[in-house]
């Protein structure tokens, strides 16, 4: 508002250029704030379930976001005129785009490919508290018990879905509260899985602690154990860590501020989404916690053929109001995006599985310990997107829009007449 307010009043824009500009500095603000979760008006579509969603495939829940913000500056020209035959003429050309929109989203999702092959999983949602979450990485005990509870859990959900074959289980985010991989498996706890997912024949993807092997700094890691109970690697490292809870903005400029701050964690980041997990067939594309809120992210996973996506993640921090439902729709909306099925493990809930299609399926209870298995059907070779293959179109049209209009307010600035 600031923005459009001064060049208004200092080039003197004509009114309708001028909104227009307003509109686009809107959107533009809007989509470059900076914000720890980075929601837009385009999920809203998801969360209600309203067609027009579908659209995400083609320019992303940003763009949806941008339409959105869009469309308030016709149906004000239509409020201004409302009194007018061309006020209503407005108004009834944007509701007939938005009915015309959801038709398209209907039939976008109609004309969808069938899938090819499907896959069980058994998502386990074990609901430890954060105060035992946080003893257990801090070595001060619970870490014999959280793994005796998740285990129970799995061991009870295994027993019960007996006659149905589970490819794999999905454990939340650091849901092993120790460290995994080639350098710790003769560890006590990293045998004791070993052995539990052996004698049952069921392979694993868990949230688990790792350790960079250049800097020795602890990660935040996702690991694939096969049905031997063996580690498969590469495993995957967090790389969006999140601030002043996995790391210090600027410690590593200004080391002294660790001294100030010494309670906050340490972790050192990842690889970035160049990692699949590639086991008997499947190429899963690992990320955690609120990496999801990033389109490019899932975007670079599905360059590298991944089939599914699948999510760990810890909402317990926020409680039960708002941030669960928001974090869920904003994770599984890049299953929209890319056309590919996002599986979502949680600590506290919600856990879930999306389709290719948005369609949404069986939502875990929040703060409950629960498991559920999914019948997941899938493309083993999907096809990009649209928005996956131009992805960089939406910013570009609107930065463009943007030149164009100050262009035109350049030219048609109005001139003094000097006596």
């Amino acid at each position: 508002g600031v923005l459009w307010f001064w060049g208004r009043q200092k080039f003197h824009w004509p009114e309708l250029l001028s909104l227009w500009l307003m509109a686009l500095i809107t959107i533009l603000c809007e989509a470059y704030s900076l914000t720890v979760f980075d929601w837009n008006f385009g999920y809203s579509w998801y969360g209600a379930s309203i067609p027009v969603y579908q659209w995400a495939e083609f320019i992303g829940f940003s763009g949806l976001s941008a339409a959105t913000l869009l469309c308030n500056l016709p149906l004000y020209l239509a409020w201004q005129q409302r009194k007018q035959r061309s006020g209503k003429i407005i108004f009834a050309a944007v509701l007939t785009g938005f009915i015309l929109l959801n038709l398209g989203g209907l039939w976008l999702k109609a004309r969808l490919p069938e899938p090819d092959a499907k896959f069980k999983t058994l998502l386990i949602q074990a609901s430890i508290p954060n105060s035992e979450k946080m003893a257990a990485e801090l070595g001060e005990g619970y870490t014999q018990e959280i793994i005796r509870r998740i285990m129970a859990l799995t061991d009870d959900a295994v027993s019960q879905h007996k006659d149905s074959k589970i490819d794999f289980a999905m454990w939340p985010e650091t849901a092993f509260p120790t460290l995994l991989g080639a350098e710790f498996r003769h560890k006590e706890y990293p045998v004791l899985l070993s052995q539990f997912l052996r004698d049952r024949q069921l392979a694993l993807v868990t949230g688990a602690f790792g350790v960079d092997e250049k800097s020795r700094l602890i990660t935040n890691s996702l690991f694939l154990l096969d049905d031997q109970g063996e580690v498969v690697e590469p495993h995957y490292s967090k790389t969006i860590l999140l601030a002043f809870g996995e790391y210090i903005p600027f410690a590593d400029t200004f080391p002294v501020i660790r001294k100030f701050l010494p309670e906050i964690g340490q972790y050192a980041r990842g690889p970035g989404p160049t990692v699949l997990f590639d086991w008997k067939g499947f190429k899963m594309g690992p990320q955690i916690c609120y990496e999801s809120l990033f389109p490019k992210f899932s975007r670079d996973l599905a360059n590298l053929g991944a089939q599914f996506i699948v999510n760990a993640t810890n909402d317990s921090w926020y409680g039960t109001w708002q941030e669960p439902y928001q974090h869920m729709y904003m994770t599984l909306a890049r299953g929209v995006e890319f056309r590919r099925p996002v599986l979502r493990v949680t600590n506290t809930g919600i856990s879930t599985v999306a389709l290719a299609s948005g369609e949404v399926l069986e939502q875990s209870p929040m703060n409950t310990a629960w498991a559920g298995l999914y019948e997941v059907p899938y493309m083993k070779n999907p096809q990009a997107t649209f928005y996956q293959e131009w992805f960089w179109l939406v910013p570009c049209l609107l930065w463009g829009g943007l030149a164009l209009l100050l262009v035109i307010g350049a030219y048609k600035r109005p001139t003094l007449n000097s006596n």
